[in-house]
């Protein structure tokens, strides 16, 4: 009996059938299904009605368990003898056994046939002695063991009996007689106590051995423990790889991690290093569990992520559902499947979350979640769609995502695609480009390529947009898909959006067969972008400056164009890492620092003018000085600020965020050139760079903007311009840094809940009261001495940051925390 729909198990059940519930692993009624082989039945009738074809979907015929399986399907539910009754036509030629496909047992099948046709019974009640009979239907039986009395789910006043009914039995198929068809009737209410005071042999038959009748929450957990724990007769999927601990086929256990069971884990789990696994917990097949988590009786079903440093307790975790770093899961709570609880999130004991929602970043969830659904405020970040690889990014998600934006162009299109040199971005791109050609999108692959060469190829050619995947910059572990417009910048919002609605509304385009489109892969890119780079940036004074630089491109793709560049520019260069790496395709800030600690050492000891070193798909760049010294990228923003407003004079533009130093106002001010300021979007640095008398562009981040031959951010021309700007000057990197006045710019991130931006942002408004306040970009309050604080709401998670500066270090600090205080504070 397989039809029932286990409310009381929700949310678990709220998208699949209680039978397919695994304890241990298995589904329990697969459970059920080797029990009865064990026991020598192997023709099983499943009647079904709930989530039916999901149920016949996994069992299949039964032959990979040795069975023959047949369905009886219920239209509407019939009650428990009714879907019985429905199977008539296949249990009329002989005495049959009815058992429940969602409780856990070893009780001994083949004892209570037996006791059946000793007795000579029309129906064999199985029963169980139970501590606690208020959930179950109470029998009472004569010393001869035939029943007198049936009472179902009785309140204490009516219990008179720890004898209950199991939902196993024994039949004659006389018993159909006495079930109406195709109505609702039930075995213990209505059957049972008819065919009782008709007199008819209706025997009890109390059984030994395990059962569980799965049917809460924490029933479901127990059922797991005992499982674990060899109280009941049923086989552990996997090897004992020591006493208590179970690992499945192909299952990754770092020696690191600490395990101490019983417990389990599934086939083609992954246990990191410092993950801590206690008593009980169970992890489904292909779950992830990182560094720092904590697990104890904690069940995880399949292909679930758990962060570092997330603690479960007594919890269970739905299929692919993500428990980012550091949320907390207390007992008692479930999680739906296919959810994400965020960052740093709190879940109370007994909350419930049903599928597909969101628990935002440092919520604390007291009650549970059925109706609400956050989800991801935007599609887009602050980097394009991103996301962990196979856990928010999957092959899946990549086609729905580019089948979205083709979606959006018209048929016969063109975009240009390419990646860096990791392994997830070669193989989403191969499923970024099936999307497009299956929906008659022609596709220009450029393979491993900078980020700016495509930016260029796309601009100059024909295409309507482009596609870039890469490893997000910092986390190895996550893909940034960057998506383009005709011009090669990133999409305007209101592109985002289209493709936002499309992908949500998941109305994809399809081509017809003659209309799938072309894969080709144009010639010579890294030669025309190097070309055209050489004629649009100004290189006067390079070849007769005989500059000496250091170059690092971190083994990342900008070392494809650096030798065609470098060899037109006729400098002495020393090039390290120049050759593609794609397993080290990101770094730590860690890493960073360390490598250019050594790109230092390598520009003092050479004597050269200064060392550059590139990010992975040369986009942004570090610069360290002819000292050997790093030039961190605030000021980095400035020296070039310095030396382009320098050469360029009076009414020059340049193109800023709002976030930067107020420090630039005074080195553009000395050279006659002014600012024009942007919000963080880097979008809107680009666009800005596009009009006219524009001539430089810097987000502060190591990314610059070299109007004359692109709007976007580029490292490659920027190191060019670079190149250009000391050649022609008579200073050093270290001169020039020297004389622009030092800045006291702070920052500080809040976390912030969805539905408390807007308060916060009208909170900083009124605060703000007479003092100017600029909304360039979030809101910037300046203060009467030219200090400023700006309140920005993050896009894409659930923070707020914010950025102070001031004439010192200290009032900067007390001017930010005076601000973070009123955004933390909580909503009168």
């Amino acid at each position: 009996m397989a039809g029932g729909e286990g409310t009381r198990l929700r949310p678990m059940t709220a998208n699949q059938p209680k039978p397919l519930l695994p304890v241990v692993n298995r589904p329990i009624m697969e459970h059920v299904l080797r029990l009865l082989k064990r026991h020598g039945f192997d023709e099983t009738v499943v009647t079904v009605q709930f989530l039916a074809a999901m149920v016949r979907t996994y069992f299949g015929d039964g032959d990979e368990l040795g069975m023959h399986l047949s369905y009886a399907t219920e239209e509407t539910p019939l009650g428990t003898a009714g879907s019985v009754k429905n199977a008539e036509s296949a249990l009329k030629d002989d005495a049959f056994l009815v058992i429940s496909g969602d409780a856990l047992t070893d009780i001994d099948l083949g004892a209570v046939v037996a006791a059946h046709r000793e007795r000579g019974a029309l129906v064999t009640v199985c029963l169980k002695r139970v501590p606690d009979p208020l959930e179950f239907g109470i029998v009472i039986t004569d010393e001869n063991d035939r029943i007198e009395r049936f009472l179902e789910k009785p309140t204490w006043g009516q219990v008179f009996s720890d004898t209950v009914n199991t939902g196993i039995y024994v039949m004659e198929p006389e018993v159909f007689a006495h079930v109406a068809a195709a109505e609702v009737v039930d075995w213990s209410g209505d059957v049972f106590p008819a065919l009782v005071e008709a007199g008819a042999p209706v025997f009890g038959y109390v059984a030994e051995g395990y059962w569980e009748d799965v049917g809460t929450h924490e029933s479901y957990l127990r059922a797991q423990a005992d499982v674990l724990n060899r109280q009941v007769d049923v086989e552990i999927p996997g090897f004992e790889m020591s006493p208590g601990v179970w690992v499945g086929e192909g299952a990754e256990v770092d020696p690191d991690a600490i395990l101490k069971g019983p417990l389990c884990i599934g086939d083609y789990a992954k246990v990191e290093a410092a993950a801590e696994l206690r008593e009980f917990t169970v992890l489904g097949d292909n779950v992830v569990v990182k560094g720092g988590a904590f697990l104890h009786r904690a069940v995880v079903h399949d292909n679930a992520f758990v962060g570092v440093g997330a603690n479960l307790r007594g919890c269970v975790i739905g299929k692919s559902t993500d428990v980012m770093r550091a949320a907390r899961v207390e007992e008692g709570a479930v999680i739906g499947d296919d959810c994400v609880i965020e960052e740093e999130a709190f879940l109370s004991h007994d909350v419930k979350v049903y599928p597909f929602k969101t628990i935002e970043a440092g919520a604390v969830v007291n009650t549970s979640v059925i109706w609400e659904s956050r989800g991801s405020s935007s599609l887009f970040g602050p980097r394009g769609v991103s996301g962990m690889v196979n856990v928010e990014i999957t092959p899946e998600y990549v086609v729905r995502l580019a089948s979205a934006y083709a979606t959006t162009l018209k048929k016969g299109s063109i975009v240009t695609t390419s990646r860096d040199a990791s392994r997830a971005a070669r193989a989403f791109k191969r499923a970024v480009i099936a999307a497009l050609t299956s929906s008659a999108i022609d596709v220009r692959d450029l393979e491993v390529v900078p980020l700016p060469v495509t930016r260029f190829e796309t601009g100059r050619s024909s295409s309507s947009g482009g596609m870039v995947l890469r490893t997000t910059p910092g986390d190895p572990q996550s893909i940034d898909i960057v998506i383009l417009d005709e011009r090669g910048a990133d999409l305007s919002q209101a592109a985002q959006r289209k493709i936002e609605r499309t992908f949500s509304r998941q109305e994809f385009r399809r081509a017809f067969p003659g209309e799938i489109a072309e894969l080709s892969f144009p010639a010579r890119t890294l030669d025309s972008y190097a070309q055209e780079l050489l004629r649009a940036v100004d290189v006067r004074g390079v070849a007769e400056a005989g500059l000496k630089v250091v170059i690092d491109t971190a083994g990342g793709a900008a070392a494809l164009v650096l030798p065609t560049l470098l060899g037109r520019l006729g400098v002495d260069v020393l090039t390290v890492n120049n050759r593609l790496d794609e397993v080290t395709t990101t770094e730590s800030l860690a890493e960073h620092l360390r490598d250019l600690e050594r790109l230092g050492d390598l520009v003092s000891s050479s004597r050269a003018a200064f060392g550059i070193r590139f990010d992975h798909v040369g986009e942004r760049l570090a610069i360290v000085d002819e000292r050997g010294e790093l030039v961190h990228d605030d000021r980095a923003l400035l020296v070039l600020l310095d030396l382009v407003a320098a050469e360029r004079g009076r009414g020059a533009r340049l193109a800023l965020p709002v976030t930067t130093t107020r420090v630039a106002e005074q080195v553009t001010r000395f050279h006659g050139a002014e600012i024009t300021w942007t919000s963080t979007s880097p979008g809107d640095l680009t666009s800005r760079a596009t009009e006219p008398g524009v001539v430089f562009g810097g987000d502060g981040r190591g990314g610059f903007v070299v109007p004359e031959f692109s709007p976007a951010i580029d490292g490659l021309a920027a190191f060019v311009r670079l190149l250009g700007l000391v050649a022609r000057t008579q200073l050093t990197l270290s001169q020039i840094d020297a004389r622009i006045p030092q800045a006291h710019v702070v920052r500080r991130s809040v976390p912030t809940p969805w539905a408390a931006k807007g308060s916060v942002m009208r909170r900083v408004v009124e605060a703000a009261g007479d003092r100017e306040v600029d909304t360039t970009d979030g809101v910037r309050v300046v203060e009467a001495d030219g200090s400023w604080v700006l309140v920005l709401p993050d896009p894409a998670e659930a923070a707020t940051h914010l950025w102070a500066e001031a004439a010192g270090a200290a009032a900067a600090g007390q001017l930010l925390g005076r601000w973070a205080a009123l955004v933390e504070a909580p909503e009168d």
